[in-house]
């Protein structure tokens, strides 16, 4: 049973990563609840003040697409220094910021550093933990990471009310110490391939701290990556136009035209290269993609919900800022504390049941948002999102790991990115499509504000709950496929 044994230095190498991850969704969700401060300080407009979000996220999802090429040319502890190091400084530099620009600039640099730190954390686990121990250990990594959700908002609130917004980065700098102490302590490059998917890889192995060769991490295209670049940040400026001018607009249709001919190039190019910046190949496994798919719509659901919930509480009960931010909080934690017990059903009982069982959690959940749409209170609030996090930590990671699982070796880099890239662009639909719901139905109310939202939000929850069902069906289909494929 010795192969079974986690060693400390590979957990401790999985926070180091994790506290990057935590760092980079701590300060995006903080900074949300700044930007009425920072309007008046810096005498910026809403629409230039939301690029600290939709900058950061723009950041993150073009570097973490190169996240399989960049771990085939240059070992995990390169990597990982250069995004604590990228990241570090950024929050400095945000911290000391004068003026916009300047802040700005932090925020998209962290991005970066986020969308290596990310892929890195998971690649790091598929590729050494023991297959018995693996449920578990992506449990770990999922708390580091779900915690943050939690923290963000009140952590904003509260900071920004008593100290400055700031702060905010100055709190993040011991952090991301401590991730550089032990990271460069313990990241070290896998001796073998991935234990964890019991596979052996075809090429050859590398031992050390030695990355793959030349031929092995292949040469960078830059005119896919020009592609890649386009499609995703055509497809970014579309949602967040879609909110203010309508999805149908003229302006959104043709973001979203650009970004799929973009994309449409990038697949057909990479399809006829011997090194592709991403392999394709892994959307030919059927329960990966259905795995990819479940994981996408749940993402949908969940940044959705982070947007309706505090609107509905500001809006529609008269609650502060605060209150409205603290109204994830309890669920936020049992999610994440979910994700460990989650990890270990998994090992002992496979994934069907705790995924399966908690997409059932997540229905009952959306189904009471539902029902109880127009007369939501705190204490509901509270009760239904706790609910739901119960569900999304029992499935979500059980279904990534999975999914991944279903992937050979040599690809499990490749399926890692474009899992990780495709949530980042689902969360960025979710919340401009739950935004324009209520939005548009606040322009049939104009006597009332509260009543347009309080309709709204219901119209929104009944999609949710429809994504939902269609997220069950998508995991149900993933495990009949990994049997079929198994038989």
């Amino acid at each position: 049973m010795q192969q079974d044994r986690i060693s400390p230095s590979l957990v401790a190498a999985i926070v180091a990563t994790g506290l990057m991850s935590f760092s980079g969704v701590v300060s995006e969700t903080a900074m949300n609840v700044t930007f009425p401060t920072l309007m008046r300080e810096l005498g910026i407009g809403t629409s230039t003040v939301q690029w600290l979000t939709t900058g950061y996220l723009l950041a993150l999802a073009l570097v973490v697409p190169l996240s399989s090429f960049l771990k085939r040319r240059h070992t995990l502890k390169a990597l990982f220094l250069v995004a604590n190091l990228l990241f570090l400084g950024a929050t400095v530099l945000c911290a000391l910021a004068p003026h916009f620009s300047v802040l700005l600039a932090g925020r998209l640099i962290q991005g970066a550093a986020t969308g290596i730190a990310l892929p890195l954390m998971f690649n790091i686990i598929l590729g050494q933990a023991p297959a018995s121990r693996l449920g578990l250990l992506m449990g770990v990594g999922s708390l580091i990471t779900a915690m943050a959700p939690a923290v963000g908002p009140v952590l904003g609130g509260v900071i920004v009310d008593s100290y400055g917004w700031r702060v905010i980065f100055w709190m993040l700098v011991p952090v991301l110490l401590l991730s550089l102490g032990l990271g460069v302590k313990t990241v070290r490059q896998p001796a073998s391939g991935s234990v964890a998917q019991g596979t052996q890889q075809t090429a050859t192995h590398h031992e050390g701290n030695e990355p793959a060769s030349a031929a092995e991490s292949g040469a960078f295209s830059m005119a896919d990556y020009a592609l890649l670049v386009v499609g995703f940040s055509a497809f970014i400026f579309a949602t967040e136009q879609a909110a203010s001018h309508g999805w149908m607009s003229s302006v959104v249709g043709g973001l979203f035209g650009l970004s799929a001919l973009s994309l449409a190039q990038f697949c057909r190019r990479s399809a006829r290269s011997e090194t592709p910046l991403i392999r394709l190949e892994v959307f030919g496994r059927e329960a990966f993609v259905f795995s990819l798919a479940f994981i996408l719509l749940i993402q949908f659901c969940v940044l959705s919900l982070g947007y309706l919930i505090p609107n509905y509480s500001q809006l529609v009960d008269g609650q502060s800022a605060r209150v409205a931010g603290m109204l994830l909080l309890p669920g936020c934690v049992v999610g994440a504390l979910m994700a460990p017990f989650a990890g270990r059903l998994l090992d002992r009982l496979g994934a069907p049941r705790p995924v399966l069982g908690g997409t059932v959690v997540i229905i009952v959940s959306l189904a009471l948002f539902a029902v109880y749409g127009l007369q939501l209170t705190t204490v509901l609030f509270m009760g239904f999102y706790t609910l739901y996090a119960t569900g999304q930590g029992l499935a979500v990671g059980n279904m990534m790991t999975d999914g991944l699982r279903q992937l050979p070796a040599d690809l499990s880099a490749d399926g890692n990115a474009v899992l990780n890239t495709l949530q980042q662009l689902s969360g960025a639909v979710g919340t401009s499509v739950a935004a324009s719901i209520v939005a548009g139905t606040q322009a049939h109310y104009p006597q009332s504000l509260a009543e347009g939202t309080r309709h709204g939000s219901q119209y929104a929850f009944v999609l949710l709950l429809v994504l939902a069902v269609l997220a069950l069906l998508s995991a149900w289909r993933a495990f009949s496929a990994a049997r079929a494929r198994s038989a």
